[in-house]
């Protein structure tokens, strides 16, 4: 049967009317596609096929979509065994994680979130789009917006850190940069926000591990940056691996069905993370194999992806009445609905095209924006004696197991990343010296084991030096998903290094890599000079260099809070006030650690630049924001040093009295400005009520009157407030 040309929705219910029970549930199975070359070892082995089964399957309708393979040619024929083999021809939807690039690699997402830049994330995802469809790909598992408070969880690194505020503008930015326009044209890439929901929450930063929480910060934290890729046009979901409050995620129907489709309207798919469905019954809250398949798919997830669970049991569960077909073929027509919105269903080989794949120019052009995303992602936590930027005559001695590391440049989630284009410290830092000579590389350590002679090696270098750059922080590998922390800190071969280059008394700049915040410790964290470099992509040594040598000011902030020890965690700066806040006032008796202060080493929002910025007093236009009315919040901004700058300006609330108890300051705001040397500019934000709502006590979503704090700041441990009230509506008492 062919799919013949009706309007979309009659040719849904025309192919709905003619499909077996098999053939609908075949449109929501997932599978390894083991057809075209696969990214391996980033899951662990389940129901895996053969390429003769995959396609065997393809012909028989039982395959909604295919995951994790790549190229152009073999996707034609995958697709050309669905529409032109199957019974009905229905195509088939070809995906893959592609997180923060393709060929091309991006900072990882927490990276790229501390540039503050949300159109940056969008212009990264649109080239991610544009060469992930070249290779054969419809749709990408990102981006992750789990808000992320804990910073043992490995998979902060691919979220955009701690703050709400900050999140929304990520996801939204980044649904909007990976879909484009037209979500029918062939660089359209479907987006799929994740993990449906409160992932980040898991209890003691473990991953995959349970969430106790309350329904107000579930909705005001983590269900807010899906609504936010909801509302920039996010058609599909993923399910969380966690259990909230006793009722795992993937099969939670308050999650999936009364807040998704009921409360959001949301019309999309909703598709199990890997085995989802299957680990039910590890959970506990499954009896067994065909009792996770009842409640993962009366909860609300459409599509099962790798673990066959739908194929081998939601027949008879039709069958039986345990599965209403009404809701069989509601899933049914979600899938049918999302392959019609993207073009799927008129045009079945679009994004298989073996010539644009081929297109050299395709990944060459967007070595550029990589070198531009990875300067803006870097932060600048110190500098003392303005050390940097450095002279390009000076003698360098770039220290650290990540001085020539080519291995260790792309970041957790990264399957296909053409790594003859990686460039290394090494290579950035050459390429810009006047005398690539000047510069001595020495490893001094392995990432996490001495190497022999290597620290007398690095002391040497050091003492023939100008300066040493210190490149140290975390394998690649210790961030990403299943890689939970009970330490946050640097190997002790590389904080021994540390250590015994810093004696030398020669001036080190730190060149820390990271997929998280982490706790600093002696000569790392009592350096002159800090650069947070994260995991910057295709183009770290050139950024790297670029922002070493002043070609840019660093522009980055910090999207999560650096801690003094690794013992404070889970630390955010928007945490709930308590009834005895650490305050020179008090006693002992008081909200605080006995070895550190309630606070972070570097605050969320921190970061500095190669100018010397100050902030003039936040001022209100009036003192009162009338129920539905505006208010104008501004600071005058300088640039004082001698150098150009960017500077983050920053917006903080803080709701003196709530029904229920309010963060101590939540972001609602900030612009990212250029300032010259000598230059002030006035920063202003408008604020409504909207900006001031939250899930009260009663379960209502709404702002309360009442006296609010509100900064204009650099940083979310920064500033004086000044004061507002919000008014009561002129029909409500004060």
């Amino acid at each position: 049967m062919s799919i013949e040309a009706k309007s979309p929705q009659a040719r849904i219910e025309s192919l709905l009317a003619c499909m077996t029970v098999e053939e609908k549930v075949g449109q929501l199975g997932m599978f390894a596609d083991m057809v075209r070359p696969f990214a391996p070892d980033v899951n662990p082995d389940a129901n895996v096929r053969n390429a003769a089964e995959v396609l065997e399957q393809v012909r028989a309708g039982r395959v909604g979509a295919l995951f994790n393979g790549v190229g152009a040619a073999l996707g034609r024929e995958i697709q050309r065994v669905a529409v032109e083999e199957s019974r009905l021809g229905i195509p088939v939807l070809l995906a893959a994680d592609v997180i923060h690039g393709m060929r091309t690699v991006f900072p990882i997402p927490l990276g790229e979130a501390a540039s503050f830049e949300p159109d940056l994330a969008r212009r990264t995802a649109r080239a991610t789009a544009i060469e992930a469809t070249a290779a054969g790909l419809h749709w990408t598992f990102a981006p992750a917006v789990d808000v992320a408070r804990d910073q043992r969880w490995g998979r902060g690194a691919e979220g955009a850190g701690e703050d709400v505020f900050l999140g929304c503008a990520f996801a939204a930015a980044r649904v909007r940069g990976f879909q484009g326009d037209d979500l029918r044209a062939h660089d359209s890439l479907l987006a799929t926000p994740k993990h449906f929901a409160a992932y980040g929450a898991v209890a003691a930063g473990m991953d995959y591990n349970y969430v106790e929480i309350s329904d107000g910060t579930l909705r005001d934290v983590h269900l807010a940056p899906f609504k936010a890729a909801f509302d920039a046009g996010a058609l599909t979901v993923m399910t969380a691996f966690n259990d909230i409050n006793g009722v795992p995620a993937s099969a939670n129907r308050m999650l999936l069905t009364d807040v998704l489709r009921g409360q959001w309207r949301f019309p999309g798919l909703v598709v199990s993370d890997y085995t989802a469905d299957m680990e039910l019954v590890a959970h506990g809250y499954a009896a067994d194999d065909r009792d996770a398949t009842l409640r993962a798919f009366s909860a609300g997830m459409d599509m099962s992806m790798q673990s066959g669970f739908y194929a081998a049991h939601l027949p008879a569960l039709v069958a039986s009445g345990e599965v209403p077909m009404a809701a069989l073929d509601e899933a049914v027509r979600r899938v049918l609905w999302v392959k019609e919105a993207i073009g799927l269903l008129d045009d079945p080989y679009r994004s298989l095209d073996p010539v644009r794949e081929a297109d050299a120019s395709l990944p060459a052009a967007h070595e550029a924006l990589a070198r531009e995303a990875a300067q803006r992602s870097i932060v600048l936590l110190r500098n003392e004696g303005e050390l940097l930027p450095l002279r390009r005559d000076a003698r360098i001695a770039l220290v650290g197991p990540f001085a020539r590391d080519r291995d260790n440049i792309e970041g957790c989630w990264t399957l296909f990343g053409d790594k003859s284009r990686y460039v290394t410290l090494e290579a950035g830092l050459r390429a810009a010296l006047a005398d690539g000579a000047a510069l001595e590389v020495v490893d001094g350590c392995a990432l996490e084991a001495p190497l022999a002679g290597g620290i007398e090696a690095a002391v040497a270098a050091a003492r023939g030096a100008d300066v040493v750059l210190l490149a140290v922080g975390e394998p690649q590998r210790y961030s990403g998903e299943a890689q939970s922390r009970t330490r946050i800190v640097l190997p002790p071969a590389q904080q021994a290094l540390a250590e015994a280059v810093a004696a030398t008394g020669t001036p080190v700049v730190v060149l820390l890599r990271n997929g998280r915040a982490l706790a600093l410790e002696g000569a790392v964290r009592d350096a002159p000079a800090i650069l947070v470099t994260w995991f910057l992509g295709s183009q770290t040594g050139h950024a790297v260099a670029d922002v070493v040598f002043g070609g840019c000011s660093p522009s980055g902030r910090l999207p999560v809070s650096f801690p003094h020890d690794s013992g404070q965690q889970p630390l955010f700066y928007n945490h709930p006030r308590t009834g005895r806040p650490e305050t020179p006032e008090m006693s002992e008796f008081k909200a605080r650690w006995r070895e550190y202060p309630n606070a972070a080493l570097y605050p969320f929002g921190h970061g500095l630049g190669y100018g010397r910025i100050e902030y003039g007093a936040t001022r209100v236009d009036a003192a009162e924001l009338a129920w539905d009315g505006r208010l104008v919040v501004r600071a005058q901004v300088s640039n004082t040093g001698a150098r150009a700058a960017e500077e983050v300006v920053q917006l903080y609330l803080h709701d003196r009295v709530g029904s229920r108890v309010r963060p101590v300051r939540e972001l609602k705001g900030f612009h990212k400005i250029a300032l010259q040397p000598g230059q002030t500019r006035e920063v202003a934000f408008e604020l409504d009520r909207g900006l001031l709502a939250f899930t009260r006590a009663d379960g209502s979503h709404d702002a309360e009157p009442g006296l609010f704090d509100v900064w204009i700041a650099p940083s979310s441990a920064a500033g004086e407030p000044a004061q507002f009230r919000l008014l009561a509506p002129p029909h409500q008492p004060a």
